[in-house]
C-alpha cells in the first residue's frame, strides 16, 4: 500500500506530460514501423503485458524496473507517468533483473495494474490516474484479467501453480484456484462465462467456469515442451486464439476445442491480440523481429495479411481502434520504448 503522504507527490508527477517520439524506421507491406521513446530509467526498460483502453484511448505500459507505469494518450502520443511502484531484485548471475509493475487489465471505470515488486495489485482511475484500493498477495503477480460477469479481477500466480480472484471494486481476496501446472496467459469468454487459461508447463489449455469456478474443459494444444503462452477469445464466433513460442492457433470451444488451424509467426511469440470487428490476429515475435498480421474466416482458417520486419524484442501487442499496434520492446532488443506499427496512409 503506498503511505498516504506520498500521495500527493504522485499527483504532482502524474500531471506531467510528454511527448518523445521517434521517426519512422521502416515502411513495408503497407505498414509503417517507428519507436516511441518512453522517459526516464535505465536502458533498456523491461515490458511484459501492455492493453490499449478504448474508453480513454489509451495505452497503459508497465515499465517493470523503473518503477513506474507510462500511460500514452494515443490521440497525440503524450506520455504521462505513474511513478512509486516498488521494485526488487531476481535471479543470480546473468539472470539477474529488477521486477516491478508488469501486467495491466482494463475493467469498468479502473485499471488494473500487477506489481511483481512487491505482488501488490491496485486500481486506478482511467482518466485521472489516481490511485485507488490496492492488494498484497502471498504469490507474485504475472497476468490479470477482469471478468465482467462476476465483476473480478483474475490474476495468474504461477509460481504457486494458481489464480487469485478479486473483488473488482475492494480488491478483497475472494478465492485461490489450484492446479497441477503453471497458468500462463487469459481470455475472458462472456458468452460462455468462462475464464481461460494454459498449464504452460503441461502444454494444456482449460476453461474455467467463472460462477463455479471449477474447470469445465480441458485440451492440448500441442505447442511443445515450452508449451502455449498468450490467450484471446472470440465469444461470438467460439474461437479461442493461442500464441505458441513459434506460431499462434485457433481452438474451437464450441466444439471440444478441436484445432481448426495454426499459422508460423517466427519465434519469441508470448502474448498477442485480436480484434473480432476486422477478424484480424496480431503475433509479435521478439526473437524473430517480426509482427505477423493474420485474418481468420468463418470456419477458423488463418490466413496471412502481412509480416512486419520489427527491432528484435519487440512483442506482446496491444491494438488501439484505429489499427496501431503498440508492441512492448524489452531486454532482447536493449530498448527504452514500444514499437509502434501503423498501417500507411
Amino acid at each position: 500500500m503506498i503511505p498516504r503522504s506520498m500521495r500527493a507527490s504522485f499527483s504532482a508527477l502524474m500531471a506531467a506530460s510528454v511527448v518523445l517520439a521517434a521517426g519512422p524506421l521502416a515502411a513495408e507491406g503497407g505498414y509503417t514501423v517507428r519507436k516511441l521513446r518512453l522517459p526516464g530509467g535505465p536502458d533498456p526498460i523491461l515490458m511484459d503485458y501492455i492493453a490499449f483502453d478504448p474508453a480513454t484511448r489509451f495505452v497503459w505500459a508497465p515499465a517493470g524496473n523503473t518503477g513506474t507505469v507510462d500511460v500514452v494518450d494515443t490521440a497525440g502520443e503524450t506520455i504521462r507517468q505513474i511513478p512509486g511502484f516498488p521494485t526488487a531484485e531476481m535471479g543470480t548471475g546473468a539472470r539477474k533483473r529488477r521486477v516491478g509493475p508488469s501486467s495491466v487489465a482494463i475493467g469498468e471505470g479502473k485499471v488494473y495494474v500487477g506489481n511483481r515488486g512487491d505482488s501488490t495489485i491496485c486500481a486506478f482511475d482511467p482518466r485521472t490516474l489516481a490511485r485507488g484500493a490496492c492488494q498484497h498477495l502471498d504469490s507474485m503477480p504475472d497476468g490479470l484479467a477482469y471478468v465482467a460477469a462476476t465483476k473480478e479481477v483474475w490474476i495468474t500466480t504461477p509460481r504457486d501453480k494458481s489464480i487469485r480472484i478479486l473483488d473488482a471494486d475492494r480488491l478483497d481476496e475472494k478465492a485461490k484456484l489450484s492446479f497441477d501446472g503453471n497458468p500462463e496467459g487469459f481470455a475472458f469468454d462472456a458468452k460462455r462465462e468462462r475464464f481461460y487459461t494454459n498449464l504452460e508447463d503441461k502444454d494444456r489449455t482449460i476453461a474455467i467456469n467463472v460462477k463455479t469456478r471449477k474447470t469445465v474443459a480441458e485440451w492440448k494444444p500441442f505447442c511443445g515442451e515450452e508449451g502455449p503462452h498468450g490467450l484471446r477469445a472470440d465469444p461470438e464466433a467460439g474461437r479461442l486464439f493461442v500464441a505458441c513460442s513459434a506460431r499462434a492457433l485457433v481452438l474451437d470451444v464450441a466444439h471440444d476445442g478441436k484445432v481448426l488451424s495454426w499459422i508460423d509467426t517466427g519465434d519469441g511469440a508470448d502474448d498477442l491480440d485480436y480484434v473480432p470487428s476486422t477478424r484480424l490476429l496480431y503475433v509479435g515475435a521478439a526473437k524473430a523481429a517480426q509482427l505477423t498480421i493474420a485474418r481468420v474466416d468463418d470456419w477458423g482458417n488463418l490466413s496471412l495479411v502481412a509480416t512486419v520486419k520489427t527491432p528484435a524484442g519487440a512483442r506482446n501487442p496491444a491494438v488501439t481502434d484505429k489499427g496501431a499496434v503498440y508492441l512492448a520492446h524489452s531486454a532482447l532488443g536493449g530498448s527504452s520504448d514500444l514499437v509502434v506499427v501503423e498501417p500507411a496512409r
